[in-house]
């Protein structure tokens, strides 16, 4: 394949550190690239107003794929406290770069794996029949919606007389909201729109079919949020019963799949929800698996992908040196970059590299050994970022 150029972009915090092990990992296997650096963050909030630059936009758009490490994003009055004085009072209003991102470009399908790694300590275990020790196989993709719903944006305190005007429309909103005055009312929408539900849950049938799996799961609340979790639910059963007889549909509320994630999270492996839905279960997912160390995630649009660790930017860890966290999550991140691009052989030698450390069990960052994210972690047998990293490397060889 001709030579790719990726748009790096570190970001905050830990995504700095573990951006730059993803990439010696990647020099490592052979992965022939040019890596572009973009700037995206809270300094660019800070200093220039625009977390996310025109210029770094302008990359995303030649290049195609990018490769993200974690944003850092604060509440509405802390990101005003912190701009520029010369900046203040500008219009100048802060809005996660990565949502930006995604909304943007369309990066509508979110692809987040959970899989069990052999050998993982941190591995959900369980009791079953008769007192014995269970630790059953978690290898679930969940696809989560990824520019509407409640991170859509569309919102309001003290909303403007058009917008309450139109909500004075609703009967519930008559009946349980009228009393409240305007300036103590907060406003945040939930939408869904059938052409994007509709591409998430095609996204999540086809992936059912080329993977043997018969079930897809509705992840959602419809018996109480009927219009948006009742569009994907009826869109999944009739793209069911049209398109692919073979799959049927599970569904779920989210309230419920908590549970039984705890109980059952073997027999999950292709969930489709909307953003936060699909956000929280995730999350709950990775902390079968071993946690956000080990979650990466795929952005997926018509023409640019990005691929980025669901974990955050984690400040108060960006300043250890060494570096104590753990890098596999953005490793495993690169890793779906590659067989997005067709890359696969090199893909999977990677995937098995960092396989075999964890079963391994020699190389453990503190997260692994259940310890507090201190200084002191490397006294108790805890290796650094960058040897987590030479230990994938040296599988690889």
């Amino acid at each position: 394949m001709a030579k790719r150029t990726i748009v790096t972009m570190p970001g905050d915090g830990i995504g700095k550190l573990v951006l730059n092990e993803a990439i010696r990992v990647l020099d490592a296997a052979g992965f022939d690239a040019d890596y572009v650096h973009g700037d995206i963050g809270w300094e660019f909030w800070c200093k220039e107003g625009d977390p996310f630059p025109a210029r770094t936009q302008k990359l995303l758009e030649k290049y195609k794929i990018g490769l993200f490490g974690a944003i850092t994003s604060k509440p509405k009055d802390k990101a005003e406290a912190e701009l520029a004085p010369e900046l203040k009072d500008k219009g100048f209003s802060y809005y996660s770069p990565i949502v930006s991102m995604r909304q943007k470009y369309d990066l509508d399908i979110c692809m987040r794996p959970c899989k069990t790694f052999k050998g993982n300590p941190l591995n959900f275990i369980r009791r079953g029949f008769g007192g014995v020790i269970e630790e059953p196989l978690v290898d679930v993709m969940i696809f989560r919606q990824n520019t509407e719903g409640l991170y859509g944006g569309v919102e309001w305190t003290n909303p403007p007389d058009l917008v309450y005007n139109g909500l004075m429309t609703h009967k519930k909103f008559q009946e349980n909201f009228a009393w409240c005055p305007r300036p103590d009312l907060a406003v945040s929408t939930r939408i869904f729109t059938r052409k994007y539900t509709t591409r998430i849950v095609k996204a999540a049938f086809e992936y059912a079919h080329s993977h043997g799996y018969k079930t897809v799961t509705v992840c959602e609340k419809p018996n109480v949020i009927r219009e948006t979790s009742g569009m994907m639910l009826k869109i999944a059963q009739e793209m069911s019963k049209n398109e692919y007889p073979d799959i049927n549909v599970q569904n779920t509320n989210i309230d419920a799949q908590m549970m039984w994630l705890t109980k059952n999270p073997e027999t999950y492996h292709v969930i489709v929800a909307g953003n936060m839905f699909g956000d929280i279960c995730s999350d709950a997912f990775a902390g079968l698996i071993g946690g956000l160390g080990f979650a990466c995630s795929a952005n997926i649009g018509p023409e640019i992908a990005v691929f980025e660790p669901t974990h955050g930017s984690a400040p108060k860890y960006a300043g250890f040196n060494p570096s104590i966290v753990n890098p596999i999550a953005m490793i495993l991140s690169a890793v779906m970059m590659l067989e997005h691009i067709g890359e696969m052989e090199i893909a999977a030698r990677i995937s098995k590299a960092v396989a075999d450390v964890i079963e391994e069990g020699k190389v453990k960052t503190y997260d692994m050994m259940k310890l507090s994210g201190n200084p002191d972690v490397f006294s108790k047998g805890a290796v650094n970022t960058v040897q987590m990293t030479d230990a994938v490397i040296a599988k690889l060889r």
